[in-house]
C-alpha cells in the first residue's frame, strides 16, 4: 500500500537541511530503486521552485510500504529527523487515483 510522509520543517533549519540532504536523497534513491518510491520532494518556503535563503516549510514523500508500521519506521529514521530538520511529521495511508 502507498503510505504519504507529511513533514514541515523547524523554522531556521536550511543549514540543517543542506548538511543532512545527501544522506536523505540516498535514502530516497534505495526506495526509487526497488521500484517503490512514487513521489518525493520539498515544499519550498516561498513561490518558486529556487526558494533561495527562504528554504523549505517541510517535504512530501509518496512510497510503498508493507504497512503503517513499516512506513512510520522509515519515516522515523530519516537523517533530517536525525538532524533536526523536521518539527512534526505525519505518516498515513494514501490511496493515488490518478494517474492511473
Amino acid at each position: 500500500m502507498l503510505y504519504a510522509i507529511i513533514a514541515a520543517d523547524r523554522p531556521g533549519s536550511l543549514d540543517k537541511r543542506m548538511a543532512a540532504r545527501p544522506a536523505h536523497l540516498q535514502r530516497l534513491e534505495q526506495l526509487a530503486g526497488l521500484g517503490r518510491l512514487i513521489l518525493a520532494g520539498p515544499h519550498p518556503a516561498v513561490d518558486s521552485e529556487n526558494p533561495g535563503d527562504a528554504g523549505f516549510s517541510g517535504s512530501l514523500i509518496v512510497a510503498e510500504f508493507t504497512d503503517l508500521a513499516a512506513a512510520q519506521s522509515w519515516a522515523d529514521a530519516d537523517p533530517y529527523q536525525a538532524a533536526g530538520v523536521y518539527a512534526s511529521v505525519v505518516v498515513k495511508p494514501f490511496k493515488q487515483v490518478f494517474p492511473q
